[in-house]
């Protein structure tokens, strides 16, 4: 395009309004989409129960893709699983619970560990008489000489 023509398309966007159309800028900082799990449940329940074609109409009408469905699916699953690897029963409640639950739960290591120390001990005293015993045959043998 020649000087003269550039000329004359800037008038006519001018005449026409386009002057008042802002600058399109990217933001300084990008937003991420979040999801509510209410959400995420509705959109699983929803594109499982479609067809293929179905899905596709799905995914299109909330700007997902497949793979953030794959995810949320897995996110599902493994919840599920976690949820079924809980023990059940309430957790302790209060600060003061919480405590006994630890002191309970060290007391039990403890107790194994001085069952471990007491088995140890009994082994070494055993050991002892033994090799005094050995040393006092040895000593009667070389006094036979």
């Amino acid at each position: 395009m020649t000087n003269a023509v550039m000329t004359g398309l800037s008038s006519i966007g001018q005449a026409v309004g386009m002057e008042d159309v802002p600058d399109p800028q990217v933001p300084e900082r990008a937003r991420r989409r979040t999801y509510t799990a209410k959400y995420k449940r509705d959109i699983l329940t929803e594109y499982d129960s479609l067809d293929r074609q179905g899905r596709g109409a799905l995914l299109r009408r909330e700007k997902l893709y497949t793979s953030l469905v794959g995810k949320w699916r897995d996110q599902r699953d493994k919840g599920v699983l976690e949820a079924l690897a809980r023990p059940a029963g309430a957790p302790p409640a209060s600060a003061a619970e919480k405590d006994a639950a630890r002191l309970r739960k060290e007391n039990l290591r403890l107790s194994g560990e001085l069952d471990t120390a007491r088995q140890v001990i009994a082994i070494q005293g055993k050991l002892s008489a033994l090799l005094d015993q050995l040393s006092t045959n040895s000593s009667e043998k070389n006094t036979e000489k």
